[in-house]
């Protein structure tokens, strides 16, 4: 395993983040309203004024966070190196308590993820990545690289499918595939980490996600040898689709995408 100071403190505030979202999470928590009336707990608050805190320590970089996104297009045009910061992904996930939220803290560079950390705190796993450099998981104390693994002839495609939001496309997606295929069903950015560490194979997202939703597991995924492509609904699977980028227009929507070796 690769050593990266920047990595490493980031790596320390996602989970220092993730120690307050576990102290929320193991008890009964509020549940507020944001303007889109998707639910917004005291866990996300708490895990997002620690991460912005901690990133204004360790650099003078703008930050857009979540929890925080009100931020003009006319400000952040201008920006060529910042902070993106999803303090809690996969709300809906904690709400259930399966476990599968993360902490997400992403370095753009030129609309490019240059750095990322996923963390699970419920999961006790870390995904980390830098561009150039390469990828690696922690689990339960133990560091390991990980790539992407390319499917072979022969074998069942593992596609990974949202588990609170399913299309009709990712069915016409499966059925175009050559062979078997199964649905694996991930919530939050973890999603596109399986795919970087090599136990899925496709991550077809045919549905809306924002930028701080996907900014640290793309690094992850770039870093392991993987792509994540902007790709139509119409052909997902399109052969010269081009990378995700970010910060490149006033919505922080991202258009669809497919995450693949």
């Amino acid at each position: 395993m690769f050593e990266h100071p920047l990595a490493a403190q980031i790596t320390a505030l996602a989970h220092k983040a993730g120690d307050a979202i576990m102290q929320i999470y193991q008890k009964d928590f509020s549940i507020y309203e944001k303007a889109d009336e998707s639910p917004l707990t005291e866990a996300d608050l708490a895990a997002h004024h620690i991460i912005v805190d901690g990133l204004k320590t360790l650099s003078e970089l703008p930050i857009l966070s979540e929890e925080s996104a009100n931020i003009d297009w006319h400000t952040r045009q201008s920006w060529q190196d910042y902070w993106l910061v999803d303090p809690l992904d996969g709300t809906k996930e904690f709400i259930k308590k399966n476990g599968e939220f993360t902490v997400n803290i992403a370095l753009i560079s030129q609309g490019v993820p240059t750095l990322g950390v996923v963390y699970a705190p419920v999961l006790d796993k870390t995904y980390v990545g830098v561009a150039g450099i390469g990828a690696y998981k922690i689990e339960k104390g133990q560091s390991s690289m990980i790539s992407p693994l390319p499917h072979q002839a022969g074998d069942t495609w593992k596609v990974v499918g949202s588990r609170s939001h399913q299309s009709p496309a990712i069915q016409a997606l499966l059925d175009s595939l050559d062979g078997e295929s199964e649905l694996v069903a991930m919530g939050s950015s973890l999603k596109l980490c399986l795919v970087a560490e090599g136990a899925a194979h496709l991550y077809p997202r045919l549905g809306p996600t924002s930028e701080w939703d996907t900014g640290a597991a793309q690094a992850v995924v770039e870093a392991a040898g993987g792509k994540v492509t902007v790709v139509d609904e119409s052909d997902p699977l399109a052969s010269d689709a081009l990378p995700l980028r970010y910060n490149q227009k006033d919505s922080v929507l991202n258009p669809y995408f497919l995450v693949s070796c």
